[in-house]
């Protein structure tokens, strides 16, 4: 199942699990089906494993020509993931959608290209998987404040306690982003 979320091109997906008495089975990806939503054909697939709940990973992004729509899942653990409309002339730009992606139930999320990413760990041991419509160019990388309070992003986790890297602490707000 495909739901709009409050920033169009945004999809969260559920993808049907059928269950027996082995297991289940679920589909997480098929570019036929999915391409006629929009999402594209994907080049590159991208796992990060975050040890400790309360990580901080973003929000990252890819300028054009190398910007990147990215198809998100939790495949252990659980995490809070966020996308930031970054494209200049869009009537939603500095707004968010957030949703959790729970390895339990499957859900997914597409970000379309022009927007920024990142996501903060609800449980240990999570493990993120994300397929990309570019393969990273790191000329093109850029990245805004997690916590940049213009964004007005409800993390599940105060800014004191988020374990984030170095290079993440440094990111500038929007406002100061080379977009």
């Amino acid at each position: 199942m495909l739901l709009p979320m409050n920033i169009a091109d945004v999809i969260f997906i559920q993808p049907k699990r059928h269950n027996d008495a082995r297991g289940w089975f679920r589909e997480t990806y098929s570019f036929e089906r999915l391409s006629e939503f929009g999402i594209p054909r994907f080049v590159q697939d991208n796992e990060s494993l975050s040890v400790a709940p309360k990580t901080v990973r973003g929000l990252h992004f890819q300028r054009a020509p190398f910007a990147q729509a990215k198809l998100v899942r939790c495949v252990s653990g659980a995490i809070y993931d966020v996308a930031v409309d970054i494209r200049p002339d869009s009537p939603t730009f500095g707004l968010h959608v957030a949703a959790r992606l729970d390895a339990s139930d499957g859900c997914q999320m597409f970000i379309p290209e022009g927007f920024a990413h990142g996501f903060c760990t609800l449980l240990p041991d999570s493990i993120v998987e994300y397929k990309v419509s570019r393969p990273y160019a790191p000329e093109s990388e850029g990245g805004i404040a997690w916590n940049d309070p213009a964004l007005g992003i409800a993390w599940p986790v105060a800014d004191g306690v988020a374990t984030v890297s170095d290079r993440d602490r440094a990111l500038p707000r929007l406002a100061y982003a080379t977009l």
